[in-house]
């Protein structure tokens, strides 16, 4: 139950952010750095949003556990690596996960209070277009911003085919709840979030089988990237099951074990299922229509260029807005729209931003695809380095890898970058540099680069595509 208004003061702040992920808590920062007066609100427990909670913080923790618990990061040639499937327990991983989500918890937490920031926890509901109300149990209080940024994330979609029991039967923010690795596990939804996750419990030893209705995986992603992502996760243990549309799920309680019926007749049986079909904007949980602001069917938000909702003076940035819908990209949504509010000088944001998936194998993206290339009729030569060329890649037991580098022939301009492999989503900066730069495969070809290292395959794929005109 709500505080009558007369009953008690409304604190009035220049900046009310709702939301402490990437882009709230970035765009908190600058607005405090400008000397301006910031309160940040967040549900209980959940400093540092989804990102940090049951998002990129903890699948990526995820990740790296498994990495260097499996010996997936130990060289063939020392071994098998330093454990087996077999000596991996969820508990390994989860505690690693707890450690790491309550430092950052922390981090984020003292980095909003050193610049003066007010924190508020609780659910935030719009009153009217400048008050927001912070629900807590049974007590409520308002605060009033001159400017508002809905940076609220996402959560979860749902679908009520689906009977979640959140024991065997769960989304991607309840995987802890399975309380084990299941022996064979079904994944619905091969978008990015259900890839990466497939191909961790893949990495784990468990048999996976990964379920959607569209007949390609990651269509914004070089192809020759995905048929080689598409082939390791095979040899990890994954069955696609692609162009496949799931119309029941259930328990069969004689085999005790869960089956999603398909289509097209096919049915699939496993010892748990994830669903993994999209995420669902919170933007529909805030009483926008208090505002006068209107949500989309996945309770997504319109900006303009700027961030801007219909309302002048109410922003949004983040997963909300939809895609990229990435923790980096979020970040920067939140601080040019602190700029734009209150008029710090800034620049819009770059035409190219890097795009990570950190399955296992991890690839990385930047700039212009041999699709999109061809599609707007643009020429274009092609330079590869394979992992297997590479010293370093040698000393990390990664063979497999490339690096993929798009130009002009003609001009030899950089055009587009693409990686597979062990430190992708790292060594891609050098290439997204050069990109943003309008430089050409020629800096590649030129500079000395460290030996051994990743970052060499540049020089060696600018030396196999220039090779070729």
């Amino acid at each position: 139950m709500a505080i009558e208004a007369d009953k008690v003061s409304t604190p009035e702040y220049d900046l009310v952010v709702i939301g402490s992920g990437p882009a709230g808590q970035k765009c908190a920062i600058a607005a405090a750095k400008a000397r301006k007066r910031v309160a940040v609100i967040d549900r209980m427990g959940m400093i540092g949003g989804v990102s940090v909670h049951t998002g990129t913080i903890p699948s990526k923790t995820v990740r790296e556990a498994i990495f260097q618990l499996s010996g997936l990061a130990a060289n063939p040639l020392y071994g098998d690596g330093s454990r087996s499937h077999a000596d991996i327990s969820v508990e390994n991983v989860s505690s690693r996960v707890k450690a790491i989500v309550a430092r950052e918890t922390d981090v984020i937490q003292a980095q909003l209070k050193r610049n003066g920031i007010a924190i508020y926890q609780g659910r935030a509901l719009f009153l009217d277009p400048h008050t927001v109300e912070i629900q807590d149990g049974d007590e409520g209080i308002r605060v009033a911003g001159s400017k508002i940024l809905i940076a609220c994330g996402t959560r979860p979609a749902h679908s009520p085919d689906i009977p979640f029991d959140n024991r065997r039967i769960v989304d991607t923010d309840h995987l802890a709840d399975l309380g084990g690795l299941p022996k064979g596990i079904i994944v619905v939804g091969a978008g990015v979030v259900g890839l990466e996750y497939a191909s961790f419990m893949a990495a784990l030893g468990a048999d996976v089988t990964l379920i959607d209705q569209r007949p390609v995986v990651l269509d914004f992603v070089d192809r020759q990237i995905v048929e080689a992502l598409s082939y390791h996760l095979r040899q990890l243990g994954v069955t696609f099951r692609l162009a496949e549309k799931v119309t029941h799920v259930g328990i069969d309680p004689a085999r005790d074990r869960i089956f999603a019926e398909l289509e097209s007749g096919k049915k699939v049986q496993g010892d748990a299922l994830v669903y993994a079909v999209g995420r669902q904007a919170n933007g529909d949980q805030l009483h926008l229509e208090a505002a006068g602001i209107a949500v989309d069917s996945r309770g997504k938000v319109k900006v303009n260029e700027f961030f801007q909702t219909e309302l002048p003076h109410i922003y949004a940035a983040g997963d909300v807005i939809g895609f990229p819908a990435l923790a980096s990209t979020s970040m920067e949504q939140g601080r040019l729209a602190a700029c734009h509010m209150f008029g710090i000088p800034f620049e819009q944001m770059p035409a190219f931003s890097p795009y990570g998936i950190y399955t296992i194998p991890e690839i990385s993206m930047v700039g212009q695809t041999e699709e999109t290339l061809t599609t707007n009729k643009i020429p274009y030569e092609v330079g590869i380095a394979k992992y297997s060329e590479l010293a370093k890649s040698m000393m990390l037991g990664d063979q497999a890898g490339m690096l993929k580098l798009l130009f002009d022939p003609k001009t030899h301009k950089l055009l587009g970058v693409h990686a597979l492999g062990q430190r992708a989503t790292e060594i891609i900066h050098i290439g997204q540099a050069v990109l943003f730069y309008g430089g050409s495969v020629e800096y590649f070809h030129d500079m000395v680069f460290n030996y051994p290292t990743l970052a060499e395959a540049y020089k060696v794929a600018a030396l196999n595509g220039l090779n070729k005109l």
